[in-house]
């Protein structure tokens, strides 16, 4: 499975321990930034690797600022992304079983390092459940398609 990764200069000591999670356990991924502290914008890093995931380049995308907020609603504004802002296990299992997210927003300011590895991993392994929520899915699908054109 291939991840997209980007943060900005607020969630780049998280997205470097992802990192380190993600080379441990077998995960290719594709860094869209930024990789320095200087001050920049969110958007300008979350929309690529959003991108790379509606693409279908990257099959998972992580995004991280402090809040993990910012990046989350950028993300959500690429047709095709369901990214999840998560703070613990239970909602990132959950997402990825019942809303198939394809993408998680995460805020370092707001999460410590282990548990947000944790966070991770239980989105990485968990597979969508489908069956009644499919049709949930398909109906976020269609409000897409209706705003999105």
């Amino acid at each position: 499975m291939k991840i997209a990764l980007a943060c900005d200069h607020g969630g780049l000591n998280l997205k470097r321990e992802i990192i380190k999670y993600l080379e441990q356990n077998g995960y290719e991924y594709e860094d869209f930034g930024t990789n320095s502290f200087d001050s920049c914008d969110y958007p300008d890093y979350a929309l690529p690797a959003a991108e790379a995931v509606a693409q279908g380049k990257c099959e998972r995308g992580i995004v991280v600022c402090s809040t993990g907020i910012g990046v989350s609603i950028v993300a959500n504004k690429v047709p095709g992304v369901r990214c999840a802002h998560c703070h613990d296990t239970y909602c990132a299992e959950f997402t990825r079983l019942h809303n198939n997210s394809n993408v998680l927003a995460l805020g370092e300011k707001v999460v410590g390092v282990g548990y947000a590895l944790k966070i991770v991993e239980k989105f990485l392994t968990t597979d969508f459940e489908g069956g009644r929520h499919e049709r949930r899915v398909d109906k976020i699908t269609a409000i897409e398609k209706k705003y999105c054109k």
